[in-house]
């Protein structure tokens, strides 16, 4: 159970969210169950990350398994280690390329995501530069600038062109140290039209160089091609600015598989070797990219990632991984399902949740949790298909009608609701839940 109550604001966040089906951006902490031996391996790659490194992970699992729920998990926790965020969902208009400016359209959606401790719910990008400039002027003053003095700008202005000329060797640095000047400038001039403009060019937001080149000064633009090479510059900016780094989450791969055109795919694949090949390589820095996948997704031959033979051969598991020794290390991260004893207890934090929103005592016995997992997992099918997804959203069900009808009991609700009872539900209960005692 759990040992504080959540605020109402969290608590109602959570609830209805599980209940749609879908994974809450707030309140993880009061849910989450199992995952330790997964989240683990991902911190530990944070802290690469954090020292200077890279990290490149796909996370794979079946719709429902719970990828989505570890990708909040692990957004939540680093960025209350500093870590700034980027996340989106692929779908047909936003890919890693196309011939409509899809990955255009994926780098937008990842600026516009962009998220902070100081503002989780993204949008972040205007504070972060805000950020950036107090801590150009702490630490020049740090250095013995006297911030009344008349030369205080110009000590200010010497450690922002050293932090511009550090970037000038980076793809497209020079224009990127430029943007930032000009944002410096309009800061000082109280210019917000003039900040507005650079926002746009950070956001991807200029069709043409020229239109850009008027309104800036600056030579180039985020195109379909070099939108990768403006994330590894924001990252190395994000650093600059105090973070410890960049984590770049990207969910719903299996919009590449469905791209019907095998060509398209295949280019699709070559952006996602690149971005591979730049982490593990050592050419991008303070960058972790997670990619969340099903297995179809992955290993499909003829649509999957491991169509594109290259990707195949670094992402291919080795002879000897199995299900009971995965190797945490490599590239590919599979979910196994939750066991049910997590699922008894995730169960048990979704009634404590439930009954604190709504102010009552939960009076749910331990032998009821049990009956209602028996139920679950002793449909037909249950042992391949049901997912923790499923299971999660038929408890928010069950709390839903057991609170608005307080004279039933759990077994009233099941036997009612048409899913199996649990006498009859044991028959169809693997062997090892089977034996599974409260």
């Amino acid at each position: 159970m759990q040992d504080r109550k959540a605020p109402n604001r969290i608590a109602a966040a959570v609830l209805s969210s599980l209940g749609g089906g879908v994974v809450p951006r707030v309140g993880l902490e009061y849910i989450t169950v199992g995952r330790v031996a997964e989240i683990g391996a991902l911190l530990r790659d944070m802290e690469l990350v954090a020292g200077g490194g890279a990290a490149f992970r796909f996370i794979v699992g079946r719709y429902g398994a719970g990828k989505s729920f570890l990708l909040q998990t692990i957004r939540n926790h680093v960025m209350e280690k500093r870590f700034a965020v980027m996340d989106c969902d692929l779908s047909p208009e936003r890919r890693f390329c196309g011939t409509r400016g899809q990955g255009l359209a994926t780098y937008r959606e990842l600026v516009r995501n962009l998220s902070v401790r100081a503002r989780p719910e993204g949008g972040a990008l205007p504070l972060v530069l805000e950020k950036w400039l107090s801590s150009v002027q702490t630490e020049a003053v740090a250095e013995g600038a006297d911030a009344g003095s008349p030369d205080f700008d110009a000590a200010v202005s010497r450690k922002i062109h050293s932090v511009i000329h550090e970037m000038e060797d980076m793809v497209n640095g020079f224009d990127f140290g430029q943007a930032l000047g000009r944002y410096r400038r309009a800061a000082l001039e109280n210019d917000d039209e003039g900040k507005a403009k650079v926002l746009r060019w950070f956001r991807g937001e200029y069709a043409t160089k020229t239109e850009a080149r008027q309104a800036l000064g600056v030579g180039s633009i985020v195109t379909d091609d070099n939108w990768y090479d403006y994330l590894k510059l924001i990252s190395a900016f994000l650093v600059r600015a105090g973070y410890a780094g960049m984590v770049i989450m990207i969910d719903e791969l299996v919009n590449i598989y469905r791209v019907p055109h095998r060509v398209t795919r295949q280019y699709n694949y070559e952006k996602i070797l690149a971005m591979y090949n730049d982490a593990l390589q050592g050419k991008a820095r303070h960058i972790a990219i997670l990619m969340c996948a099903t297995p179809q997704c992955l290993e499909d031959p003829d649509k999957g990632v491991y169509s594109y033979d290259a990707l195949r051969s670094r992402l291919a598991e080795g002879r000897f991984s199995a299900p009971n020794a995965r190797d945490l290390l490599a590239p590919v991260l599979r979910l196994e399902p939750l066991t049910y004893e997590e699922m008894m207890v995730l169960t048990e934090k979704l009634a404590a949740l439930h009954a604190g929103l709504y102010g009552y005592e939960c009076a749910i016995a331990s032998e009821e949790y049990l009956a209602f997992l028996k139920a679950e997992f002793g449909r037909v099918g249950a042992g391949t298909h049901i997912t923790p997804r499923e299971v999660i959203r038929d408890f928010v069900e069950l709390l839903n009608l057991l609170y608005q009808n307080p004279s039933k009991r759990v077994g009233d609700v099941l036997g009612e609701g048409g899913l199996t009872s649990p006498a009859q539900g044991e028959a169809g209960v693997s062997a090892e839940y089977a034996g599974f005692e409260v």
